[in-house]
């Protein structure tokens, strides 16, 4: 029989060893590049190596904070220790229905933060996010983003105070990758610091940043009014830490929960954790209650709705309870990770404080646990609680050391608190948070865990009055047969239910689609429709749009630039283009009408047939700034099997617009000639017929686009 060799117990510079999450101790001088620090799933008990773990690593952290010359002044300031009670966060899409009305025009932040106080107790803190993934369908860059929102600056200021009249600190995002729009003219720290300060906002988060650089810390401090900043990433350079209050994160799924890194060496240190497209977020909820920190509780994901799970939603509510109830207990210098669970699988934190002590516990098991599960020191006089479920706790004493009762969930949470005779609390408030969590009796296990996407519906396009022969300009595009083929180009989402839109035919939203339909006849606009017949329209109707920012931005004193009258009209809202459409008796297409015009039966990816074909549309624009679209019959050979012209690369056209309960999107067509460069976060382009780009709405003001016009269809008898 081949014997089974004891596990060894860590030395001090142990290396990663096969098949272990994170590290246990660095090489001499070197520092991990994981975000963890963990006993490792090869230990199965782990209370026989928790001390000698935790006291090597208290070793670690005091070499590693001299090697960056740590002094932590930075989170000893007081207008920057909100951070430190940051426990839930979110990035919430502008585009959000339940933050804006765009029937009447205003936005709803409270009906936006009483919708999440009632799934999951709300928020600490939101990052207004108003710039990927629509951002690079013309030059405006990530700045300029933010003077489109309704009301310009002043009304996305108002937007900021009406957050923290709520108690709700509010964060900006900076993009480090959007050199490809148009120049701002400043280095980002000066014009996100100072946007962020022009606006009363709270703090910066970095996109796609391992660490936001000191520049905009002193950029900030240039102003007078310093900001916490938050990183997407984990901290790549450990200095760092003393000006990046918080950071987003990561959680580990082993069995043994790990350690946050930047929270062993900075207790006062925030991480958010952030799992955007996860379904079920038991593992994430565990890490942040086992170590202390906070979530980043992100439903609408670019457009796309990730919702928390009736069980999720609950498990956060009570663990942000606690968190911002103990919060001074959270940041405890003295804090110690795998603090002894008396059940395999039941794993504990301790963080003390004076007069006081909390343990944080999370049961990895599939399974229910009941009966002793914490052994801890004892001080005489101690009282316990039950502060998950809110009631006394009865321990049994031996010694020095308590033995704790507790029963826990399949999966479950649990926290006990010890306060000491002699401590200063308030027993007044302790009996009422006591009181509000033993008001939560339905337990995790009696709330759904299913996760289901939202269902979409297609807005409903009326028909036209029919003609029996073509109006002037249009061609007849015949009845037909037709496989609608076409697949959203979405830069994220994978292939997950509630991607791209949900056709009529369709049991819920998702990226591919392919349907065999039959095409009525209809009358498609040979070209899309020119400034000219635009101004015309305008001088015809009266038209003008009650949010007019960015209508015809590129016209002139209320007409088109000189030698403009044949190019496309853009600048247009989804709302001005079907405002033209019934004044012509017309109507928009559904996007497989346009498609079925582009391709006609033959299934080919371009208009005039299977490969890009120079001449068959405007040469590719990759400068900084937009330049004017081509003229609409400047490119014959484009023409697709029916005759239409300017299908594809000129200007992006408006079809169909989808909406859920929380997002309202656009179907575009045809791509246009601008690409910017320097990354693959801009606003895809789909140039071939079997592709298409979801563009999210939100208002007109900032729907235009300089690339973005329409054709019309009327129905034929």
């Amino acid at each position: 029989m081949t014997s089974i060799p004891k596990a060894r117990e860590p030395k001090l510079y142990d290396t990663p060893l096969p098949h272990t999450i994170g590290v246990h101790l660095p090489l001499p001088g070197k520092s991990p590049d994981w975000p963890f620090l963990t006993i490792g799933k090869w230990k199965i008990e782990v209370n026989n190596y928790a001390e000698s773990w935790r006291e090597q690593l208290t070793v670690w952290r005091h070499e590693h904070k001299i090697r960056m010359g740590y002094n932590g002044e930075q989170y000893a300031r007081p207008e920057l220790q909100w951070a430190q009670r940051n426990f839930v966060h979110t990035q919430m899409m502008v585009e959000d229905r339940y933050f804006y009305d765009p029937v009447k025009g205003e936005y709803t932040v409270d009906r936006y933060l009483d919708d999440l106080i009632a799934r999951f107790g709300g928020i600490d803190s939101v990052l207004i996010w108003y710039v990927y993934p629509n951002i690079g369908i013309d030059d405006r860059n990530q700045t300029q983003l933010a003077s489109d929102m309704p009301g310009g600056l002043a009304g996305l200021k108002e937007v900021v105070q009406q957050f923290q009249r709520r108690g709700v600190r509010v964060f900006l995002p900076t993009m480090p990758w959007d050199n490809g729009t148009r120049d701002q003219g400043q280095p980002d720290w000066d014009a996100v610091t100072n946007l962020a300060v022009q606006l009363g906002a709270d703090g910066v988060n970095g996109d796609t940043y391992n660490g936001v650089p000191r520049a905009f810390k002193d950029a900030a401090e240039a102003t007078g009014n310093p900001l916490v900043f938050q990183p997407e990433g984990s901290l790549t350079a450990d200095e760092m830490l003393q000006w990046n209050h918080q950071t987003w994160g990561k959680a580990s799924t082993e069995i043994i929960p790990a350690v946050s890194k930047v929270k062993w060496l900075e207790s006062r240190h925030m991480v958010n954790i952030e799992n955007r497209w996860c379904r079920d977020r038991t593992d994430d909820l565990h890490y942040i209650f086992f170590n202390g920190v906070g979530y980043t509780a992100w439903e609408n994901v670019w457009g796309i709705w990730n919702g928390f799970t009736e069980r999720d939603g609950e498990a956060l509510r009570r663990i942000a309870a606690i968190s911002r109830q103990f919060a001074p207990l959270l940041v405890s210098p003295d804090w110690q990770p795998y603090a002894m669970a008396l059940q395999q699988n039941v794993f504990a934190s301790q963080f003390p404080g004076e007069g006081c002590c909390l343990w944080n516990v999370v049961n990895r098991n599939e399974y229910a646990v009941d009966g002793e599960l914490l052994k801890v020191a004892h001080v005489a006089g101690a009282v316990y609680h039950d502060v998950w479920n809110g009631k006394p706790l009865a321990a049994r004493i031996e010694g020095d050391q308590a033995i704790i009762s507790i029963a826990m969930e399949r999966r479950g949470f649990g926290a006990v608190l010890a306060v000491h005779a002699d401590t200063a609390i308030d027993a007044g408030a302790l009996d009422a948070f006591l009181a509000t969590m033993k008001k939560h009796k339905k337990p995790l296990q009696a709330c759904s865990a299913v996760w289901e996407s939202l269902p979409q519906k297609l807005v409903e396009i009326a028909p036209t009055v029919k003609a029996d022969r073509a109006p002037e300009g249009m061609l007849a595009i015949p009845a037909g047969a037709f496989t609608f083929e076409v697949s959203g180009i979405e830069v994220e989402g994978y292939t997950m239910a509630g991607m791209d839109f949900q056709y009529p035919w369709e049991s819920t939203a998702r990226r591919m689609h392919r349907h065999r339909m039959q095409i009525d006849a209809f009358y498609m606009d040979r070209y899309p429709v020119t400034n000219a017949q635009f101004k015309a329209f305008l001088d015809a109707s009266g038209y003008w749009p009650r949010d007019d920012h960015n209508f015809l931005r590129d016209w002139r004193a209320g007409s088109p630039q000189a030698g403009w009258d044949n190019k496309p009209v853009t600048w247009v809202s989804l709302e001005d283009a079907r405002a033209y459409a019934a004044w012509a008796g017309k109507r928009l297409p559904h996007e497989w009408e346009w498609q079925y015009a582009a391709q006609g039966d033959d299934g080919r990816l371009y208009p005039w047939g299977d490969s890009w074909g120079e001449g068959c549309a405007p040469a590719t624009n990759r400068g900084r700034n937009l330049l004017p679209p081509a003229d609409v019959d400047a490119h014959p050979a484009g023409a697709s099997p029916f005759g239409v012209m300017d299908m594809t690369g000129n200007v992006w056209q408006w079809t169909d617009e989808y909406a859920d309960e929380h997002t309202r999107a656009a179907c575009l067509r045809g791509g246009s000639a601008y690409l910017p460069q320097t990354s693959h976060w801009y606003f895809p382009q789909a140039h071939r017929l079997d592709q298409h780009g979801k563009y999210l709405l939100m208002a007109p003001c900032k729907d235009r686009a300089g690339t973005l016009g329409f054709r019309c269809v009327v129905d034929a008898q």
